[in-house]
């Protein structure tokens, strides 16, 4: 598998016999997340927007372990069909983690472009409410019967101002409100939770470490920047039966950057 194969511990097969959708996962924390909970056991469905990197990404796994159904991730349709392909072919869903993110702009909020902004709104926040109601709603998946698992990818930047990445910021401080109003909701048949990483190496973050990634690192207690593995053992953690009595949680993997006063 490519770097981003998270490996679980030798006697770690908490997942075995369950189903887990995971949605970005083409790449980056998506793919890192799916790799852990497959190699914990789990059947996985990946999603993403084009078919040939999510393909590839497919083609990693071993045989009959993964599935890829490509479209975007704020399209009903797209949804509806991994949903109803996921109850015809498994009749089950354990846990679902919402990764689809977007920033397409990047500088202060005085300025921002008022479409992107509702763009981000979309997919960020509104695209994963609309997943969770889809497996909560969804008769074919039985995830309220299966006492199934939601994480949900937030980040830092939620948490503080984040110079030039603000309205993301903004739209992951309503991914973690979200994910504790949803969690009041849902219990005590669901559990939901989500992980709030720092800067983590990946296409997507490139611009905020690119040619600097020592200067950035320096501000981190640990020293260095996020993986992909990071974030996806935090996941794992948090959708498996170790964390039975966690929910309503917004657990922070950032390296101890925030509490020694650095941003995302």
């Amino acid at each position: 598998m490519s770097d981003s194969t998270a490996t679980a511990p030798q006697s770690g097969r908490r997942f075995e016999g369950q189903v887990a959708l995971v949605t970005g996962s083409s790449r980056g924390i998506g793919l890192g997340i799916a790799s852990r909970l497959n190699a914990e056991g789990a059947t996985v469905i990946l999603t993403a927007r084009n078919p040939e990197p999510l393909a590839e990404a497919v083609a990693q796994f071993p045989a009959g372990a993964a599935l890829g159904i490509a479209g975007k991730s704020d399209d009903p349709a797209h949804r509806a069909e991994v949903f109803d392909t996921i109850a015809e072919k498994f009749g089950r869903l354990d846990v679902l983690v919402t990764n689809v993110g977007i920033n397409p702009v990047y500088g202060p909020l005085i300025d921002l472009d008022l479409d992107a902004a509702r763009k981000i709104l979309d997919v960020n926040v509104l695209g994963t409410l609309a997943w969770i109601q889809g497996a909560v709603h969804h008769e074919g998946l039985n995830f309220r019967d299966n006492r199934g698992r939601v994480v949900s990818i937030s980040s830092v930047a939620g948490e503080r101002p984040s110079p030039g990445i603000s309205f993301y910021g903004i739209s992951k401080a309503a991914v973690s409100h979200l994910t504790k109003s949803l969690a009041v909701e849902l219990g005590p048949d669901i559990r939901v939770n989500a992980v709030a990483p720092a800067v983590v190496k990946t296409n997507f973050a490139t611009a905020l470490y690119e040619g600097k990634e020592e200067e950035v690192a320096s501000t981190y207690p640990v020293r260095r920047l996020g993986t992909p593995e990071d974030v996806a053992a935090a996941v794992a953690y948090l959708a498996s039966a170790d964390a039975d009595w966690i929910t309503a949680q917004v657990l922070t993997a950032d390296g101890g950057v925030v509490t020694a006063g650095g941003t995302a």
